[in-house]
């Protein structure tokens, strides 16, 4: 799992171009969230097994970037929620859930629909 950091509101034009091509993950994570980091650990431990290996995939540090995750939520339409995982296809948000809701089955579902 490589995870790409997103610091900047400028990357998200760069994930809807990207996504045109191929499906892209973005993972919002509060690094002082006991149940963030629960949720983060899962989804670096599952991610090899996922089939998701296509997927690129960026890594939000809420705290220290919050504007971008504001601009994330207003762009694709999404309430803020941390730990939260988005799919992004075709420029819009496929997939969105959060906490023990993340299920990389049913991001690889739609992924290959």
């Amino acid at each position: 799992m490589q995870w790409t950091p997103l610091t900047q509101p400028e990357q998200l034009a760069d994930i809807v171009r990207e996504s045109a091509e191929h499906p892209v993950v973005i993972f919002k994570h509060s690094t002082s969230c006991s149940i963030s980091a629960m949720a983060k650990s899962r989804l670096e431990r599952q991610w090899s097994d996922a089939g998701l290996q296509d997927v690129k995939i960026y890594y939000l540090d809420l705290l220290r970037y919050r504007p971008v995750s504001n601009q994330i939520a207003e762009q694709f339409g999404v309430q803020h929620q941390s730990p939260q995982l988005l799919l992004i296809q075709n420029g819009e948000c496929s997939y969105d859930a959060s906490h023990m809701s993340i299920q990389l089955g049913e991001v690889k579902k739609k992924v290959a629909a």
